[in-house]
């Protein structure tokens, strides 16, 4: 099976080694069950907003048709104070081209909820208002799950994972900010029991 990942740092993986980026230990994950799934293609930047991605996604083309496909975006459309209906429409545009390299078949297409980074010791300076970050977290949230189980993607949930280990150590890379390897495993977990 081929897998395209599409995002921005938390699929990347910024902060982490290469096989501790989520999309990586889920097919590891999944070839652990003795599925046949490749390493997977990740299309993804630390700070891309919906915009970024799909310009990204552009300069690419054509990328064919996968297996899988995920799509993990918005966060730093709400770190930009970005206006929630123009995310919609752009993560819907995401969507509609994420269904179509998964063969047209949206339940083939994994869309996974924004992380709460306002749980972060990277947000705690008291600078931000850390209730507002989560409110805007859960709008942002509430869109993207409406699109996808409309369109028929799988949504699955890791937000409250971030809220409850998101601010121990160990959860998080050198930065603070993004989550680690084992925070990554969490959301793995989560998807196998999922499945």
């Amino acid at each position: 099976m081929r897998f395209l990942a599409l995002g921005d740092s938390y699929t990347i993986g910024e902060g982490v080694a290469e096989d501790q980026r989520w999309p990586n230990q889920w097919a590891s994950a999944l070839r652990a069950l003795g599925a046949g799934i490749d390493a997977p293609r990740i299309i993804a930047q630390t700070g891309w907003t919906t915009d970024e991605l799909s310009a990204a996604i552009d300069a690419l083309e054509p990328l064919g048709q996968w297996d899988l496909v995920s799509l993990l975006i918005g966060v730093n459309n709400q770190y930009r104070g970005r206006d929630l209906q123009n995310y919609r429409a752009e993560f819907s545009a995401l969507l509609e081209r994420a269904t179509a390299y998964a063969g047209g078949d949206p339940g083939r297409v994994l869309v996974l909820s924004i992380p709460d980074w306002g749980v972060t010791p990277f947000a705690r300076d008291g600078k931000r208002d850390l209730a507002r970050i989560a409110d805007e977290i859960d709008d942002y949230n509430a869109v993207n799950r409406d699109v996808s189980e409309t369109r028929g993607a799988v949504w699955r949930d890791i937000t409250d994972l971030t809220r409850d280990y998101g601010a121990r150590r160990d959860m998080l890379a050198d930065d603070g900010l993004h989550p680690s390897g084992a925070m990554y495993a969490l959301w793995v977990e989560r998807l196998m029991d999922t499945m």
